[in-house]
């Protein structure tokens, strides 16, 4: 049973702060107790992604957001009774309470079963070139630049394979050799690695038309070779499967504050004088999740940009989702996010 004080907040915690005991606590769950350890409700990965949804601001009170009635385990359940309950509710983890309802511990699935491989392909695109970063990739493919001591590629892998991934595909360009000689076939890293090459660029979708359609039979992962992220994937999947959609697109909340006084106004009459206001939106994090039959719909050869690939599978009808990353996330397209990159691998 896990230590639960590492993750335990009470209900005036900001989102931000509950935000990073749930990433530094690596259980996928905080508990939301008060003074004498009671608790009060839970907040998931589930629960923040659906704040972010809301452009709930980073100052809200967790209490605002948690689940007020989670689901339970008493201290005295079999591991059997454990199990049963997580399979149907679909829970990775039930906090453990006594008769008062205050908390004993955690129990996770992933303790209880062990981690298992999954047979999900993923697939990254390394075949830029990383122009922005010139002299860098100069004899070097942007996705094999180090951070600290290692491939910004071999860091991508590595998180797959730590989560329990081990089909790996990787789309390469410029300076293919330099890509294959340092992977090889990814025993290394006790994984299987195929290789695809585009002769001629074909966009960020169109790679997927050189897979071997007839091997991706299960939901795969597409990521750019260029970011750096603590994204739970196991999550990403979980809520791929559960919507059912064609598609799921990781995106990332970004805020741009207007540096003037906004005028709103109903004709020639001023209504309201908005001083610098800040503006919030959804953009792209480069991280996907794609239905087998998705990726069958692009043809050998065709040129196509992942945004017109979905919006195609949209026009047609066809669910496209998208799952807000609250973790660490950063894409690697200029020389201070490069040199950014390495300070925060020192200091993480």
């Amino acid at each position: 049973m896990k230590n639960w004080k590492t993750v335990a907040v009470p209900p005036d915690t900001p989102l931000e702060t509950a935000i990073g005991a749930l990433d530094k606590g690596g259980l996928g769950i905080v508990l939301v107790t008060d003074a004498d350890d009671v608790l009060r409700g839970t907040v998931t990965d589930g629960d923040v992604r659906r704040a972010l949804l809301r452009h709930k601001n980073m100052d809200t009170p967790v209490s605002e957001i948690m689940c007020a009635t989670p689901q339970v385990a008493d201290l005295n359940w079999s591991r059997e009774k454990l199990l049963a309950a997580m399979e149907s509710t679909r829970l990775l983890q039930l906090p453990v309470v006594d008769a008062g309802r205050r908390v004993v511990g955690i129990e996770t699935l992933h303790d209880m079963l062990g981690r298992r491989r999954l047979d999900n392909p993923v697939f990254l695109m390394a075949g830029g070139f990383g122009k922005r970063l010139y002299p860098l990739t100069q004899d070097c493919p942007k996705p094999m630049l180090k951070v600290g001591d290692k491939p910004i590629l071999e860091l991508i892998l590595q998180g797959f394979a730590d989560a329990g991934f081990h089909r790996f595909y990787i789309s390469t360009h410029y300076l293919p050799e330099v890509i294959r000689d340092h992977f090889g076939d990814g025993s290394r890293w006790n994984v299987s690695i195929q290789y695809v090459h585009e002769e001629e660029p074909l966009g960020t979708g169109g790679a997927l038309g050189l897979l071997p359609h007839d091997e991706i039979d299960l939901p795969i992962f597409l990521m750019n070779g260029d970011l750096l992220t603590r994204v739970d994937y196991r999550s990403l999947l979980d809520f791929h499967e559960r919507h059912e959609g064609s598609a799921t697109l990781c995106v990332r909340e970004y805020e741009n504050q207007i540096p003037y006084g906004v005028i709103q106004s109903d004709g020639h009459r001023i209504t309201q004088i908005i001083e610098k206001p800040v503006q919030r939106c959804f953009i792209s994090a480069g991280i996907y999740m794609l239905s087998p039959e998705l990726v069958r719909r692009v043809a050998p050869g065709e040129r196509i940009d992942m945004p017109t690939l979905l919006e195609r599978e949209i026009g047609a009808g066809r669910d496209v989702n998208m799952f807000p990353v609250h973790e660490y996330w950063l894409d690697i397209g200029r020389m201070d996010d490069f040199q950014r990159a390495q300070q925060e691998v020192l200091n993480p």
